[in-house]
């Protein structure tokens, strides 16, 4: 994507082949700035922290950071600790794991000598595959919201409502949920975003209103109560949202706050879509809200906001008394029941195990009976 004329994805090896390179999340939206990995505990650090977030960007940074880490040994031992290592840096997003298994997969028949070389390229074709389905993503996306200003006799811009960031900061390249709305702005379709807050960590706010006002798209921020209200009133046509865990029945985990999104929705008759490439799948299961781990992160991200001030100084303040405290789950799990439809690189599915077994026909053997 586009940063002032100038061509970005969201991680990249370093030029001199030593090092790769990322967008540091946690500085936007105030500073744009490009941070050097040099060694896994970069990589560790920059998943862990939230320079790098969004579940296909996590993969992404895990693949690569077990390159980082084969640089100082590339012994079974070594390869194991690194996986380790990554795989505990944050446990909601199945990518992941997904990538370091895959680079598992890849490497460990391997003689060591020769598993610097093919991490590098392995990584790299999980960035190019990435890509390519999340531009199929946007295409499938685009034919929905161009059905929708038909609808509308394209006279008045399809409005999207969408939770957190799932653009291309979130990924490769592209994004998930954002993903169609460039596609189709590319197509000529008239098109309006409600961007939510997000809170605690405000990627809405910092991230997703960032990248469309960086791509020229109509949008504006609103809090996250809002939705329901905009709903009510007819103003929204449309929800689509991304997802760091979906089961194979179709449960999505997403940040915190999108299943009131999606209950607002049904309870307004909106249709609510989630955008996901089939890795974000995980075919082993089957109950979303007994089964996929939510990460509960530190209480200063409630307990405390960034922002700049009237003199242009960003700073971090409180908003709430002293030694109060806070609980910090940053994900829900939205069961398939909302879920209008599920929009992936193969095409839109209902969201359940028949709906995404006729996508991905491969993965049947994971399809046990309930």
């Amino acid at each position: 994507m586009l940063v002032d004329g100038k061509a970005y994805r969201s991680i990249w090896p370093a030029a001199d082949g030593e090092a790769v390179e990322i967008i540091d999340q946690t500085l936007l939206p105030f500073i744009f700035k490009v941070a050097r990995l040099s060694r896994l505990s970069d990589a560790a650090r920059a998943i862990r922290d939230m320079q790098v977030r969004g579940a296909p960007l996590i993969g992404a940074t895990a693949a690569y950071g077990i390159w980082l880490g084969l640089r100082q040994g590339t012994g079974d031992a070594q390869l194991r600790a690194i996986a380790d290592e990554l795989i505990a840096c944050r446990p909601t997003a199945v990518n992941l794991a997904w990538a370091v298994e895959r680079m598992l997969t890849k490497l460990l028949p391997l003689a060591p000598e020769t598993r610097l070389e093919a991490a590098l390229y392995e990584a790299e074709q999980i960035c190019a595959e990435d890509v390519r389905c999340n531009e199929a993503i946007g295409k499938h996306g685009a034919a929905l919201i161009a059905a929708l200003w038909d609808k509308k006799g394209r006279q008045e811009p399809v409005n999207l409502l969408t939770h957190c960031n799932a653009g291309w900061l979130a990924t490769v390249d592209w994004g998930t949920a954002l993903a169609p709305v460039y596609a189709a702005a590319a197509q000529g379709i008239a098109i309006h975003v409600w961007v939510d807050e997000t809170r605690p960590r405000n990627q809405g706010a910092s991230l997703t209103a960032w990248e469309l006002g960086k791509a020229g798209i109509a949008h504006h921020l609103i809090a996250d109560n809002a939705g329901g209200h905009l709903m009510q009133h007819g103003l929204v046509d449309l929800c689509i949202v991304g997802s760091d865990r979906t089961t194979a029945t179709g449960d999505v985990c997403n940040k915190i706050g999108t299943y009131l999104k999606a209950l607002a929705a049904q309870a307004n008759q909106v249709p609510f879509y989630v955008a996901l490439p089939g890795s974000t799948v995980d075919w082993r299961l089957r109950d979303g809200l007994a089964e996929i781990p939510i990460e509960e992160r530190d209480e200063a991200e409630v307990l405390f906001i960034q922002g700049k001030d009237e003199a242009g100084t960003v700073r971090r303040v409180a908003i709430a008394p002293e030694h109060c405290p806070a609980f910090n789950p940053a994900f829900d799990v939205t069961p398939a029941h909302l879920v209008t439809g599920l929009i992936t690189e193969r095409g839109v599915c209902k969201a359940g195990r028949e709906g995404l077994s006729s996508l991905y026909p491969e993965q049947s053997q994971h399809d046990q009976h309930d």
